[in-house]
């Protein structure tokens, strides 16, 4: 990707996630990115594929972000109780990887769409079936049984979306780290 269709991206995605999707027009893009609408125009046909453009920036943002600092995490529990610290950290802006907070990218753009955009939800549930492919990957390395396996990997899904919607929602900075207690607890008492 060129240099001049990645800021175009970045620059989209920072009004987005900022302000939503319908609050942002074409014009205010330009404008923040100091270019011309023809120059927007040669790099996307419309709004709607600069809005996918910026779901799949942040997907790869996200997903090696994580990848990267669970790396350093011990396979397993260590890892996924890392995970909630690492969603700790972007609850409360202290990883400058992802930016301020402002709730789940994904969530926040179907919400404004209301299913219909498929493009926006596929290109969303995508991003949800990595996280939980690496979530799956490390309840995989100590859970054999596949019914404890699959309640394991759904309920860590359900605390790492609840805690950052509580976030968000409800102000609440400690949700990630009250979710994480519930999850020490949930591997803890596994049987």
């Amino acid at each position: 990707m060129n240099n001049k269709k990645r800021h175009i991206i970045e620059t989209a995605f920072s009004l987005f996630y900022r302000k939503g999707i319908h609050a942002v027009g074409v014009n205010e893009i330009i404008k923040s990115a100091s270019i011309a609408k023809k120059t927007l125009y040669n790099h996307f046909v419309s709004k709607d594929e600069l809005i996918v453009a910026t779901l799949i920036y942040r997907d790869q943002l996200e997903i090696n972000h994580l990848k990267f600092k669970l790396a350093s995490a011990e396979i397993g529990k260590d890892a996924l109780l890392a995970l909630f610290e690492l969603i700790d950290d972007f609850i409360n802006n202290r990883d400058t990887t992802l930016g301020d907070f402002r709730g789940d990218y994904f969530n926040n753009c179907c919400a404004e769409y209301a299913q219909t955009n498929t493009l926006v939800y596929d290109t969303s549930q995508s991003h949800k079936n990595a996280i939980k492919a690496l979530i799956q990957a490390h309840v995989d390395s100590f859970e054999q049984h596949p019914d404890k396996n699959k309640y394991l990997v759904n309920t860590l899904i359900l605390l790492k979306e609840g805690a950052i919607n509580n976030a968000l929602v409800t102000g609440n900075n400690k949700s990630a780290l009250e979710a994480g207690l519930c999850v020490e607890n949930l591997l803890r008492f596994k049987r």
